[in-house]
């Protein structure tokens, strides 16, 4: 039950997934440095947008973005 067996596979046959049974040696490093780089990837973009942010109208009551908005800290 579950799995199964390996099989012969054509060896010729390329995939950008890896493969039949694909389990490269260092995908924990793989994860770890795949991680980081879509962390400062969205660090980036956060700051990016966050000193874009302005607002026309003043909130009427208070909101998360209001802890990093320029347009807010200025403000006290």
């Amino acid at each position: 039950m579950g799995a199964v067996s390996r099989y012969p596979y054509p060896k010729d046959v390329w995939s950008p997934a890896g493969g039949w049974w694909s389990r490269p040696k260092t995908w924990k490093a793989n994860t770890i440095v795949a991680a980081l780089g879509m962390a400062v990837t969205l660090g980036a973009v956060w700051r990016v947008s966050a000193d874009k942010e302005v607002r026309y109208q003043q909130p009427k009551r208070w909101i998360p973005s209001m802890m990093w908005s320029k347009q807010f800290k200025d403000q006290q």
